[in-house]
Order: C-alpha cells, then sequence, then structure tokens
C-alpha cells in the first residue's frame, strides 16, 4: 500500500489523527472521518510520558510537545490530610527513561496533529459505519452518508464503545464498568503554588497538578454505581466529596464553576480482544484495549498503537502481534493499581497508607520503577513507505 493506497480511519480523537499522520508521511491517502461536528475532544488533559513522546518524534511532533512540560522539581502521593506518603521526582523520571512526562490540553495536541493533515483529509459531522472489512484481493468498505468508500486500510479508532469492534467482533461483550467515575477540569487558579499530587483517600483519589500556560489540571474519582448523577450539580458533588480536603483542594473547588465539570464513568475492556485486527481492518486505542486511567496509558498506548500500525500497515497479523501482549499487560496493571488507590476497605487503606509510609525514603525510585516496561519503550525503526503489493494482513 502505497502512494496510491488509501487508508480510512474512523475516529478523529489523538489515536485515530496520529494514525492518519504516520499514514501520510508513509506516502497512503488518507481520509478521516469524524462523526463529531467538530474535532473539540470530550475531556480535559492528557499526560503524556516519555513512551508516547517517542512516538510523537516518528511523526515529528515529539520536540514541540516536550516543550509544554510543567511539572518540575518533587511531587508525589499524599493522604486527605495532607501528609505525604511517598515523593516522586520528575528529574528521576526523566533520568531514568529519557525524557520528561508533559501534561497539555487535549485540544492542544488534537490540533497540532491536525495541522500535519492535507487539507480535506478530515471530515467533520461524518458518521460511518464499516460494511466489509475486505480481506486479500479485496477492498474495505466503509459506508458513510456520502457514499461508500474502498480501502485498502480501515482504522477503527472509534472509541470506548467502538461500532468497529462489534462489527469486528460481535460475540465479545465489549467494555465493562469499573465500578467507579471520574471528574476532571481545567481552570485558571490565580495565586495559588502546590506540588504536583495525586491524593487517596477511602474510595477516593485526587490529583492536582500544573499546565505551561499556568491553568490547573484537577481531575478526582470515586467508587460509585455505574451512571450516577449530582442531584444539583457536579460541583456541588465533587464539595461533598472532597471540600474538607487538603490544600489546594479547596481553592481548585472554589475557583471552578458547575459547567467547568466533566464527569464520565469509567470503563475498561477486561476480556482482551482475540486479535486488534481482521481482513483490511485495524482497531487502535479504546477501541482495541480501553484501560482505567490509573497509569495515564490510555492516550499514550494510542499514540504508540499508531505508529507502530503505520509500519505494519501491510501486516495486520504483525500488529496485532506486537501490540497486543503490551497493551493487555499494562490494561491490567492499571487495573489493579484502580483497586489500590480506590480501595474502600477501612482497614485496607490503613494498611497501604501505612505500607506507603514505611517505603517512603524510597518512594522517588519506587514510583520511578512502576513504569519500567512502560516509559521506556521505543517506535520501530523505518524508512521505507508501505508496499504497493502486499495486502493488509489478514485475520
Amino acid at each position: 500500500m502505497g502512494q496510491s493506497g488509501h487508508a480510512v480511519v474512523i475516529g478523529g480523537g489523538i489515536g485515530g489523527l496520529t494514525a492518519a499522520v504516520a499514514l501520510h508521511q508513509r506516502g497512503v491517502r488518507v481520509t478521516v472521518l469524524e462523526r463529531a461536528r467538530s474535532l473539540e475532544p470530550v475531556g480535559a488533559a492528557i499526560s503524556l510520558a516519555p513512551n508516547s513522546l517517542r512516538a510523537l518524534d516518528v511523526i515529528g511532533l515529539g520536540d514541540e510537545i516536550r516543550d509544554l512540560a510543567a511539572w518540575s522539581g518533587d511531587g508525589g502521593l499524599r493522604t486527605p490530610s495532607g501528609r505525604w506518603l511517598s515523593r516522586s521526582s520528575a528529574d528521576a523520571a526523566a533520568e531514568r527513561f529519557g525524557g520528561p512526562l508533559v501534561l497539555l490540553h487535549r485540544a492542544t495536541l488534537i490540533a497540532s496533529l491536525a495541522t500535519r493533515l492535507p487539507p480535506g483529509t478530515i471530515r467533520t459531522d461524518a458518521a460511518a459505519t464499516l460494511a466489509d472489512s475486505g480481506g486479500a484481493g479485496r477492498p474495505a468498505r466503509v459506508s458513510t452518508a456520502g457514499g461508500v468508500l474502498e480501502a485498502d486500510l480501515v482504522v477503527g479508532a472509534d472509541g470506548i464503545r467502538s461500532a468497529v469492534r462489534g462489527t469486528l467482533f460481535p460475540h465479545h461483550p465489549g467494555a465493562v464498568y469499573s465500578g467507579w467515575t471520574t471528574w476532571r477540569v481545567v481552570i485558571p487558579v490565580p495565586g495559588v503554588r502546590f506540588a504536583a499530587h495525586e491524593t487517596w483517600g477511602r474510595g477516593r483519589i485526587w490529583g492536582t497538578h500544573p499546565l505551561k500556560d499556568g491553568r490547573v489540571y484537577a481531575y478526582a474519582g470515586a467508587v460509585t454505581p455505574a451512571g450516577g448523577r449530582a442531584p444539583d450539580d457536579e460541583k456541588s458533588e465533587l464539595l461533598r466529596r472532597f471540600g474538607d480536603w487538603h490544600d489546594p483542594i479547596p481553592a481548585v473547588l472554589a475557583a471552578l464553576r458547575p459547567e467547568d465539570v466533566l464527569r464520565h464513568d469509567v470503563h475498561h475492556i477486561a476480556e482482551p480482544l482475540p486479535a486488534y485486527h481482521h481482513g483490511r481492518v485495524a482497531l487502535l486505542g479504546d477501541a482495541a484495549h480501553a484501560m482505567p486511567p490509573s497509569l495515564g496509558q490510555g492516550g499514550n498506548q494510542a499514540i504508540e498503537d499508531a505508529v507502530v500500525l503505520a509500519h505494519h500497515c501491510d501486516d495486520l497479523a504483525a500488529y496485532t502481534a506486537v501490540r497486543q501482549p503490551r497493551t493487555t499487560a499494562i490494561a491490567r496493571q492499571a487495573v489493579k493499581v484502580a483497586r489500590l488507590s480506590l480501595m474502600s476497605s477501612r482497614t485496607g487503606v490503613a494498611v497501604r497508607d501505612t505500607a506507603m509510609t514505611l517505603l517512603s525514603p524510597a518512594g522517588p525510585a519506587l514510583f520511578v520503577r512502576s513504569f519500567d516496561g512502560i516509559a521506556d519503550w521505543r517506535p520501530p525503526q523505518t524508512d521505507a513507505v508501505c508496499s504497493e503489493q502486499t495486502p493488509a494482513g489478514n485475520g
């Protein structure tokens, strides 16, 4: 699949756009179909670790994003009273993994990716349905309101409720509720100084982090039944759950408006898919391996998927073979971390916090080592464009 080849990307989120840019740079003609009316992402901020920044290096975007790094010095893990359970160091992480951790607004990354695609590549307000997954000697077909598109490769980047996944694997149970919900905000909080931190309570967590533009990214999570909503508004709900926690949490809550708060239940794919491809169709990101945000790796893994998929665009079986073991292991680790951080048992929380305190002298090293095998990932090296002779791999 070379310059005469055509790839259709269903979904204009971070993973889909990264795949589109990576394929375009390898000489593939790309069409991105996004069902929303604009590319403005639903979400707040995203944390990019050295692994995904190296993936972005492949498409020439890594250094631009690294310049947005804001976290420096110490941070760590706290209790609701403010006591430090462990300390972490941005410098130690950067030294071990060869790069910084960058926190930025999702809209910034989306805009940077979109500008690297030719005009007309991205079609918004363009719902799409996979009509035929294709195969050797037969293109895949995607139905849209404007007609049917044929493609040498279709990329299913349509998120956690992926319709493409459902078409490829109709008997798979899909994503399941993880048992907790999240709230996220990005707001200015003038005059507030703080060390970046995550705070673990009993069945509740909170995180506060600075952005390069001076705003604050804050997130919260709590164990709660699926589908819950505040009886009044989500700011009031956050005040009820976190209003008496340590500084700067009260200041952040005071600065936000109800309309600033995004609330979403957390779902993940508990049963791995049989493959990440079928015929000429490949899945990436949440469509393939949705995971809880407890490791901050959901978006990172989608970016990794995208550059690896472009590398293996002629052999989708190789893409599955490379990506499925890694993402399955990281997803399972994210579930374990979520269970630990959101532990509800009073006794269990006491044991957890005591253990973290006893280990605190080695806290930075422990924090850094938890990302061994994740943040030290490096992308495949390639110079060639996708071949025109070899059809996409079949599953």
